[in-house]
């Protein structure tokens, strides 16, 4: 009796090691949290780049010169040469307007200036002979007079035919409607047969060398824009495109009713890639440094001092950091302190993560997103 109360004893010794052994382990393994998964699409790598800042502006682009051609003369159009689209050189010829009754007018107007001609040619001669008769003393000096003033009438008779002569030349080249510079027909407004006024619109040209971004700035951000600075676009239609232009003119007076100021960017387009519509969306590069950037999303402003969770060592940690200028166009931020290139940080909603949490990256960091 006594030997068995003796084993009953040893056994739950050794269950209460045993269970008290195993109780630590579970206490060990409940300490130890498991590390959070995290997508790539909640991380950035802090890289050092390119940054610009300036206010944003935004508008349709239009060619720098374009001109409506339009008929000087009345008439039937007879021929048009161009199409639209088609590639034009300064002085061709994109029309014809019907012109008989005008060349009768330059005919008409040429044999006056050859009448008025012989008059003066003839009022010459009998100067020069009545001359010569007056020292011979054949006849008196009133005749010379009167043959001067014959003379005078004749000349200014042939300067008056030949103005009518110019201007019946003038309006008889009006007929033929011509580019007034290289570029490409963007309209044709008429056809063969159609009646014109004068006024009447008959062709649109347009330079498409050069494309021009009329936008708005607003009064407090004056101070940013300045002729010459630089203008990064983003051009509906080349979706991942980046065009650069210059500001070329800024209106001296604010609007009344917005008190926004108008400004034009020109935008160089020469390989002809941009087309005059398109929607525009860019911002003037007032300031332009390289430095450590990351995306606006990564940063948590709502408390007193801004800060990002960044992952070290494989944890969480919180990091207060200085902001420096923003670039709107591509959402990122310059960070001046706190963090340096080459640190990956929580995009997002994956900033709610607490503090000394583990975590572990989903992908390797070279195919994370970069600011």
């Amino acid at each position: 009796m006594m030997r068995r109360r003796t084993t009953l004893t040893m056994a739950l010794a050794l269950g209460a090691l045993a269970g008290g052994c195993k109780g630590a382990g579970d206490s060990k393994a409940a300490t130890t949290p498991t590390a959070m998964l995290v997508g790539p699409e909640n991380v950035a790598v802090v890289r050092s780049q390119q940054i610009r800042s300036g206010p944003a502006i935004s508008g349709t682009l239009e060619p720098e010169r374009q001109a409506t051609v339009r008929a000087e003369v009345a008439g039937a159009v007879l021929e048009t040469y161009a199409e639209q689209g088609q590639r034009v050189s300064r002085g061709q010829t994109l029309g014809r307007i019907d012109d008989s009754a005008l060349r009768e007018a330059e005919l008409s107007a040429r044999a006056a200036v050859t009448t008025a001609q012989n008059t003066v040619d003839i009022n010459k001669r009998q100067i020069d002979r009545n001359e010569a008769l007056l020292k011979a003393g054949a006849i008196a000096e009133r005749d010379v007079e009167l043959a001067r003033n014959q003379y005078s009438a004749a000349v200014a008779q042939l300067a008056n035919a030949k103005s009518q002569l110019a201007n019946a030349e003038k309006q008889l080249s009006k007929a033929t409607v011509k580019t007034p510079f290289s570029g490409i027909v963007s309209a044709r407004q008429v056809s063969a047969g159609d009646i014109v006024q004068v006024g009447a619109m008959m062709f649109t040209v347009v330079d498409p060398a050069t494309m021009r971004l009329e936008a708005s700035v607003p009064a407090d951000q004056l101070s940013a824009v300045r002729v010459g600075a630089p203008v990064d676009f983003s051009v509906n239609g080349y979706p991942g495109r980046q065009f650069t232009g210059r500001i070329t003119r800024i209106n001296p007076v604010a609007d009344p009713a917005t008190r926004q100021v108008r400004i034009i960017a020109s935008l160089p387009n020469e390989s002809g890639v941009l087309v005059g519509g398109l929607f525009a969306d860019g911002h003037v590069a007032s300031e332009v440094r390289t430095a450590p950037v990351v995306p606006i999303s990564a940063v948590d402003e709502r408390e007193l001092h801004p800060f990002v969770m960044r992952i070290k060592n494989g944890v969480v940690e919180k990091t207060e950091v200085d902001l420096g200028i923003r670039d709107a166009a591509n959402e990122t931020v310059e960070i001046k302190r706190g963090v340096v290139p080459g640190d990956t940080i929580l995009l997002g909603a994956a900033r709610g993560i607490s503090e000394k949490t583990p975590v572990k990256v989903s992908a390797p960091s070279d195919t994370m997103r970069k600011p």
